[in-house]
């Protein structure tokens, strides 16, 4: 039987020994356009990338998403099998629920990056099915706990470099919605999530993450995978908070909901066919209550 992608002993924590250890063989790998010498084992270097795949260095973090990109995008290195169990190590509580809830220490580098290479199976999956239904559900329900637990939103940290679990979380769930699995139940779990993220109560977006989660309706707007209604309506309801009390709460969930729909209106408008009159004038009507310095007609 062939020997799983993860060891057992992938569960230990860092040392620096390995550490420069992994940052040697990357940089190595990426000379050599990540062909492995012979006598090397793909699992060997998984192991090592999930022990620092939140590493404090941006440049670490960096060169293993790009090493991961590669594998599982490029060259399709990972069996199923082995990408059913490097998923489930991804979700787990060490990876994307590591110390979840916290903010402003390093641990959301860890659950910023561990998501990323769950959108890159996710796409395999897409493309080519091989989760079971109940690692769909699984993953369905991580990904979604995951956008609504998420507290720490800091985008870019000045000696840290990106963290934007915001915009790394939207990616996924927008690889999410694209599954043959994902039904209207599931666009509706989504868009809920993303109601949530826009009103989280203590930050307005500044690194482009309301363009991320656009990315995700849009896209169900394209693929028409919920009626146009249900959208619109969905619109309609991130304008009720200027409703609230004023407070910086309801200022948060205001700006981050006009910069939303602004982005998504321009998205699609630009393939715009006339068709989809209900969402323009839902997006124009959205924006026009968020915008508190729009003068009234």
């Amino acid at each position: 039987m062939k020997a799983g992608i993860v060891h057992n002993d992938c569960n230990e924590w860092d040392t620096e020994d390995t550490r420069i250890e992994l940052i040697r063989k990357l940089q190595r790998l990426e000379e050599e356009r990540y062909i492995l010498r012979e006598g090397e084992r793909l699992q060997d270097f998984t192991c090592l990338m999930l022990r620092h795949i939140g590493d404090p260095e941006s440049e670490l973090r960096e060169h293993i998403y790009s090493t991961f990109h590669i594998w599982l995008k490029r060259d399709n290195k990972f069996s199923c099998a082995e990408m059913r169990q490097l998923l489930a190590v991804l979700m787990d509580d060490r990876h994307l629920f590591y110390r979840i809830g916290s903010e402003g220490d390093h641990s959301v580098l860890t659950r910023a990056f561990a998501v990323l290479p769950v959108v890159l199976i996710v796409q395999r999956h897409r493309n080519n099915s091989f989760l079971t239904p109940d690692e769909f559900r699984h993953l369905k329900h991580s990904l979604l706990r995951y956008y609504q637990e998420e507290k720490d939103l800091r985008g870019y940290l000045a000696v840290e470099g990106w963290a934007h679990a915001a915009a790394h979380g939207a990616d996924a769930l927008e690889e999410l919605i694209r599954c043959p699995e994902s039904d209207n139940a599931v666009q509706r779990e989504v868009l809920g999530a993303i109601t949530g993220m826009l009103h989280n109560g203590v930050r307005i977006f500044d690194e482009e993450e309301d363009e991320r989660m656009a990315s995700i309706v849009d896209t169900m707007i394209s693929e028409a995978l919920l009626p146009q209604q249900e959208i619109a309506d969905w619109i309609h309801s991130l304008s009720q908070c200027t409703e609230w009390p004023d407070t910086r709460a309801q200022r948060v969930a205001r700006v981050n909901g006009k910069n939303f729909v602004r982005s998504l209106y321009f998205r699609s408008r630009v393939r715009s066919d006339g068709n989809n009159l209900i969402l323009t004038g839902a997006m124009l009507t959205a924006e026009a209550k968020l915008n508190c310095f729009k003068e009234a007609n």
